[in-house]
């Protein structure tokens, strides 16, 4: 399992809790048996923002772009890039994407069962 890929976190085996930031301890419990795990990547849209102006020559030549956040299902919140059309709300699925050779956390709508 690849620290790299998007959807790997760190879960505390003491509580449960799932941290996207690389903790020493769990903010929880202070637990510090903190083993990576695949969460499942299923969320909720927190914000959302459309990037106009972007930061670099890079990324002036993706505007615009859309940015969210989500809280997933495990409880941490991270940021990742989505389609125009996600709302506020609205249920999505975490997947690595690559834009111009880079790896990226992306999310999409998720489809109904």
């Amino acid at each position: 399992m690849s620290t790299r890929d998007p959807l790997v976190l760190q879960r505390c085996e003491d509580c449960g809790a799932w941290w996207a930031l690389r903790p020493y301890a769990c903010a929880h419990c202070g637990g510090t048996n903190l083993p990576w795990r695949r969460s499942s990547g299923a969320g909720e849209v927190l914000a959302r923002t459309e990037i106009h102006r972007a930061p670099d020559a890079f990324w002036r030549a993706h505007v615009p772009y859309v940015l969210v956040l989500v809280r997933l299902e495990e409880g941490a919140v991270l940021m990742g890039h989505a389609d125009a059309g996600i709302a506020l709300g609205q249920q999505v699925q975490g997947r690595a994407i690559t834009i111009d050779g880079r790896a990226l956390l992306g999310f999409e709508a998720r489809r109904p069962p």
